[in-house]
């Protein structure tokens, strides 16, 4: 299955290597979903790295590692192959700057893996909080 990754989701998991961490860590020995992302996100990432870095949890090389890690497991698609549904995506995405999550996401008939309960309120793309994720990988096939 085709899960969309939001960026709150992989500051997470950089900034504590918890929970959001396991289920990326759970899903690479499991192979439940397929993680993709906005090319965006990558950049996002990388505009906010020194901030990560200061309010990480992790050691600067321990950081490193868990992003590599993540990076890996997320394909990032270029805006190119999904903004024909931005159009879509902006009636039912919560904010402008999910846009691009839900257009992806109707793109390649995908989920969402966010924990943003706004995420939730609309019911035309299905969205996991971490919790339902870690439940679904978890559970017998």
């Amino acid at each position: 299955m085709l899960v969309v990754v939001d960026a709150n989701t992989v500051f997470s998991a950089l900034l504590t290597k918890g929970r959001t961490f396991d289920a990326f860590l759970a899903n690479n020995l499991f192979k439940r979903f397929e993680f993709i992302a906005p090319e965006f996100l990558f950049f996002e990432l990388g505009k906010h790295f020194d901030e990560i870095v200061e309010r990480s949890k992790l050691s600067d090389e321990e950081l490193a590692k868990v992003f590599r890690f993540i990076k890996g497991e997320i394909d990032f698609t270029p805006f190119e192959e999904f903004n024909r549904y931005a159009d879509e995506a902006e009636k039912i995405a919560p904010h402008a700057k999910d846009v691009q999550y839900f257009a992806l996401a109707l793109s390649f008939h995908a989920a969402i893996w966010s924990n943003e309960k706004a995420f939730k309120e609309q019911s035309t793309v299905k969205v996991f909080s971490t919790k339902d994720l870690i439940s679904v990988l978890f559970s017998a096939p």
